[in-house]
């Protein structure tokens, strides 16, 4: 099978330092062509979503085969980890895409992503402590049936 080589725009290269701990990649690199199936079936994300990511900027450039079938990498699998990471913080979508597209423009952005994801982190640490609030409340009623 011949794979049309073209230059993929890495998204994060610290990303795989991220998640690929959890998830260790299927293939090693060299050997990574994955099918948009078999990416759905690594990620959890269904078909569907992997094309609407990329419809809307979320994802890079996906490789493509001779025949024109997506061909994802080990890079597309850490992106996409991220993106999951990204998701559970309830990062709006359109802020990912942002964010996806201040990565894509350079280095140079990295005050803005910075900013991005210092306000998604407070974010998460009010939802946080909102969830503490609200384990104690059920602690509390749980003691009283007990």
């Amino acid at each position: 099978m011949t794979v049309t080589q073209q230059t993929p725009v890495v998204l994060e290269e610290s990303a795989d330092l991220c998640v690929s701990v959890e998830r260790p990649h299927p293939r090693p690199d060299g050997h990574d062509r994955y099918t948009i199936s078999e990416v759905a079936a690594h990620t959890g994300l269904s078909v569907h979503t992997l094309r609407w990511y990329e419809r809307i900027g979320l994802m890079s450039h996906v490789n493509r085969s001779h025949t024109g079938q997506r061909r994802y990498d080990n890079a597309d699998l850490d992106w996409l980890a991220f993106v999951n990471k990204l998701r559970l913080t309830g990062m709006a979508v359109a802020d990912m895409v942002t964010y996806a597209d201040l990565v894509r423009q350079g280095d140079h952005t990295y005050p803005e992503r910075r900013a991005l994801l210092v306000a998604t982190r407070e974010n998460v640490l009010r939802r946080i402590a909102e969830l503490r609030s609200t384990l104690s409340v059920l602690d509390f009623k749980i003691d009283i049936y007990s």
